[in-house]
């Protein structure tokens, strides 16, 4: 991407308590749902994928191949805290400058779609930094794009907000795109069985 090198992050230390199970390691395909999630990311050219997880999802560690890990010391209670460890992985291992960029979407995303990646790193301009945002049927969705500036954001935001606040407070950029998939996350058990029935038909 013209010398800018991308960043994803994902947040992987969620507990999925209402899939009563942990929904990463859940079948997706010939593959798990972190795995299928991982290969768009690298299918889309992304430089460095960063996954942030607890100690003690030993067996998800071993799905994640040559990502680079993030296990903080006590476990990330919300997204932002996951952020916060990746920004820093990447800050003290990769030493970005400020026309880099880091992408950010849910780990429960299996369909998560290549296509709509590259877009939205084809959009970033580094001399207009903006939040990249893709939409369809007019819901924004995933993957987000933030210039690396706004890594220093994050950790100003008080304990009650989420990074989605940064949308709110910086230019964004709305990307329209003809896929679905930028809004197919896992939450619950019903959500799966459709979303499993959707990618199979």
């Amino acid at each position: 991407m013209n010398g800018v090198r991308s960043f994803a992050i994902v947040p992987a230390a969620g507990r999925s308590r209402r899939m009563g199970q942990d929904k990463l390691l859940l079948p997706w395909g010939d593959a798990t749902v972190i795995e299928s999630l991982l290969a768009s990311w690298r299918a889309s050219g992304v430089d460095e994928i960063v996954v942030v997880m607890r100690q003690d999802q030993t067996e998800l560690r071993t799905l994640c191949g040559n990502a680079t890990i993030v296990t903080p010391e006590i476990a990330p209670p919300e997204m932002k805290d996951s952020v916060l460890a990746a920004l820093s992985c990447i800050r003290e291992e990769f030493s970005p400058v400020e026309s880099d960029v880091w992408l950010l979407a849910p780990a429960d995303m299996p369909r998560l779609d290549p296509v709509v990646i590259k877009q939205v790193m084809a959009a970033h301009d580094p001399a207009s930094p903006a939040i990249i945002v893709p939409t369809s049927d007019g819901k924004r969705g995933h993957p987000v794009l933030f210039p690396w500036a706004f890594a220093f954001e994050v950790a100003s935001l008080s304990e009650c907000e989420g990074v989605n606040v940064l949308l709110e407070r910086f230019p964004v950029r709305e990307l329209i795109c003809n896929s679905r998939e930028i809004h197919g996350d896992l939450d619950t058990p019903e959500d799966y069985n459709r979303l499993s029935d959707e990618a199979t038909r």
